[in-house]
């Protein structure tokens, strides 16, 4: 019997990637291929209330501000909740071009990726990212 966990979190591996590519490409509509009509992003001062405008909001970024740049990437867990639900947390950089692979800046967030499984594909709810504080020593 196969184990659908691995399966599942393959899928969700290949989901984000995607994702990732299409920010690199700045390729506002498949960076929300793969999130739900209903899906929210919210970040410090913003919220992004459905895929139609996460996407509005990305392809300004890409014509403006994001043009040329990337992400960097570094996944910290990946958790189900249920069997149609997946909560991945991540560490994540915008890069614009010339930046060092893993930009070591005020740049840096801790992102939450929240996964629901419909008709047998993990697409993207909802995202959340919070700027990065790293603890007095």
């Amino acid at each position: 019997m196969p184990n659908s966990r691995v399966e599942d979190e393959a899928a969700i591996q290949a989901v984000l990637a995607d994702s990732y590519k299409a920010w690199a490409a700045g390729d506002a509509d498949g960076m929300v291929a793969d999130y739900t009509a209903d899906a929210t992003a919210i970040m410090p001062g913003s919220l992004r209330d459905g895929r139609e405008a996460i996407r509005r909001s990305m392809a300004l970024g890409f014509e403006g501000p994001l043009k040329g740049s990337s992400t960097y990437n570094k996944q910290l867990g990946i958790r189900f909740v249920g069997t149609d639900g997946a909560i991945v947390i991540s560490e994540s950089a915008i890069r614009f071009p010339g930046d060092p692979e893993v930009p070591e800046d005020a740049r840096k967030v801790n992102a939450t990726w929240v996964f629901e499984k419909r008709d047998g594909r993990w697409l993207i709810a909802a995202y959340h990212n919070s700027p990065l504080l790293v603890p007095a020593q």
